[in-house]
């Protein structure tokens, strides 16, 4: 392993073809539960079906493959109010989202801490953690996390 300091270039870059990069590494959750209480009246909701969702996470360092999380979780039905809903995955991501808070949080961190440009902070999150985000989904997580507005301390006067 290299120590601090010594620059390697990344094998990945100039790669043409999606089959040349490096295959995700696979890690299975389970959020599967054959009853759960209704979030609507806390009654006992049985499950109706499972789904499959797909989470890219951070990549390991060590052998520089990406890591997917695939996450078997349960849709449940409740009798009494007649709601649908998911399995609680809340402490993976967020809702539609295809990335772990890990790697929101390690976005977010490199723009407004490290201060670097949405398009460095995603080649960055590849070279550093294999984890592919295009630029402009890292400048919607960090516009949503309120870090770039202007100041209020420069409040204009009405003329």
């Amino acid at each position: 392993m290299p120590g601090p300091g010594i620059y390697l270039p990344d094998a990945t870059e100039g790669v043409q073809r999606i089959e040349d990069l490096p295959v995700a590494r696979i890690i299975q959750r389970s959020r599967n539960y054959p009853r759960r209480p209704c979030p609507k009246c806390q009654r006992s909701a049985y499950r109706l079906r499972t789904a499959k969702r797909t989470l890219h996470d951070l990549g390991d360092p060590i052998t520089g493959r990406p890591r997917d999380l695939h996450v078997t979780y349960s849709q449940h039905r409740c009798l009494h109010c007649n709601h649908y809903f998911n399995a609680d995955m809340l402490d993976l991501a967020l809702p539609n989202s295809h990335y772990t808070h890990r790697v929101v949080a390690t976005a977010v961190r490199l723009v407004v801490e490290d201060g670097l440009p949405y398009r460095s902070a995603s080649w960055h999150l590849w070279r550093d953690h294999r984890v592919f985000v295009p630029f402009a989904t890292v400048q919607n997580w960090v516009e949503a996390a309120g870090e770039k507005r202007p100041t209020a301390s420069r409040k204009r006067v009405s003329r």
